[in-house]
């Protein structure tokens, strides 16, 4: 059983005003586009609409069944069960991939990341966007409008609890998977991606809770394009200098 299965209802209950808040920038990520876009993890389908209203299709898929129930309308029935480290897709056939809070629920964040480039076309974008590393996670107290941070921060890995966690929050009822700076970046840099902007958005407070990115499969190059490139290193030597 996914670990969201049989919570959904309460999920969609609580986390209605926790989604709403990243509307803004996710719009301002995703820019206009067309054709299918992939919500991975979807959830309920709370960014369907969105997507929607960016000119593009959206396609849900979620581990949890129990969470399809409630994205399957909204995504008007195109909602796929499916693990986010193993898709159910062929190669290069979305245009855009959108991946909120998943490195928090998934056991291998790089492998999430190769998956969404092989389903990328070429040239396809995705939004990543969920937990900061730094600033939100088992490692981090939230006091009033003071975060303390604790030295479990280089703990990565799943964490099922932590002191300061209120006792039916999110994190309580199903734990988190806590990714380093490091381990965040690392994942990204090894998946063949190419980041062109980050942002750390603003809802109100000193410090930011959330991280967000937009990226980019690279494009193939065309044969011709491809040996030409060989031919002009021939005529160079290991230094990089003409000959």
């Amino acid at each position: 059983m996914a670990r969201y299965d049989g919570q959904a209802d309460w999920y969609e209950l609580n986390n209605r005003d926790r989604s709403s808040r990243n509307l803004d920038p996710l719009r301002e990520l995703l820019g206009p586009g067309t054709g299918p876009c992939l919500d991975l993890g979807c959830g309920t389908g709370r960014y369907a609409e969105l997507i929607k209203d960016t000119g593009r299709t959206p396609v849900g898929l979620d581990l949890s069944s129990d969470q399809l129930r409630h994205a399957r309308p909204r995504f008007q029935g195109r909602v796929v069960l499916g693990d986010a480290q193993r898709l159910p897709f062929t190669d290069a056939v979305f245009p855009t991939v959108l991946a909120a809070w998943i490195s928090t629920d998934v056991d291998d964040f790089g492998q999430a990341l190769r998956e969404i480039a092989r389903v990328l076309v070429p040239g396809g974008v995705l939004v990543g966007f969920g937990a900061h590393p730094c600033f939100n996670g088992p490692q981090v107290a939230v006091e009033g409008q003071t975060r303390v941070i604790h030295p479990t921060y280089r703990e990565s890995g799943w964490h099922t609890s932590a002191p300061w966690w209120g006792e039916d929050g999110i994190r309580s009822r199903f734990g988190m998977r806590h990714l380093t700076l490091a381990d965040y970046w690392n994942a990204m840099i090894n998946s063949g991606l190419t980041v062109d902007r980050v942002v750390e958005p603003d809802r109100g407070d000193d410090i930011p809770f959330s991280l967000g990115l937009r990226a980019h499969r690279p494009p193939l190059i065309p044969p011709d394009r491809a040996t030409a490139h060989q031919g002009s290193d021939r005529g160079r030597d290991h230094s990089g200098a003409a000959r």
